[in-house]
């Protein structure tokens, strides 16, 4: 999960609700939702911009896994798995409803290492840091923005990101360098610079 998500599910506890739920076992996959509830919809409402749209892509998310689960073959983790069924889903919507808006991020980069609690001086610059680069991200064009919140924030590849936008690997790479440098643009000429899942990192 990405820094500014929920917390980390139990991977051997998730990997069990899966092989349950591939096996027909409803109630598994009545637990995985309420486990990946809050990540897909942060995920789906930095996608969308709007929190009604962002619940019809987490419903039509859910609705395509529930369908889909019995093939799932593991080869990705089954977080990202779903990540690629929700960038899919709000792609979809995009291109139906022919518009774009911008986004209002979820509220929960409010939730930050409960470690920092220990240390005002530390949450107030962490917060303050994710408020200027959640701002920045809101001004990014869409198809910047979806590539940036899908590998930074959601850890997804290159090549899922390529496979649900429709474009190439290629295209998907020069897009997030694309993001990045607008979003260090916006943030500032500081000797070091912050990735948008809060890391330092030297230019």
């Amino acid at each position: 999960m990405s820094a500014v998500s929920g917390s980390k599910p139990d991977v051997s506890a998730v990997e069990t609700l899966v092989e349950q739920a591939r096996d027909g076992d409803r109630g598994a996959f009545e637990e995985l939702v309420r486990r990946t509830h809050v990540d897909v919809y942060s995920l789906a409402r930095r996608l969308t911009g709007d929190p009604d749209d962002a619940r019809d892509v987490v419903q039509e998310t859910y609705l395509r896994a529930y369908r889909a689960i019995g093939s799932f073959r593991g080869d990705a983790q089954f977080s990202t798995w779903l990540y690629r069924i929700t960038a899919n889903c709000a792609s979809t919507m995009r291109r139906r409803r022919g518009r774009h808006r911008h986004v209002e991020l979820a509220d929960d980069h409010a939730q930050v290492d409960r470690d920092l609690h220990h240390d005002p001086e530390a949450r107030v610059a962490t917060v303050g840091l994710r408020d200027r680069l959640e701002a920045a991200i809101r001004l990014l064009p869409p198809k910047l923005r979806s590539v940036v919140v899908l590998r930074d924030l959601h850890g997804l590849s290159h090549r899922d990101i390529a496979a649900e936008l429709g474009i190439t690997e290629s295209a998907a790479k020069v897009r997030l360098h694309r993001a990045r440098k607008q979003l260090q643009a916006d943030l500032g000429d500081d000797d070091e610079r912050s990735d948008v899942t809060g890391e330092r990192r030297a230019v």
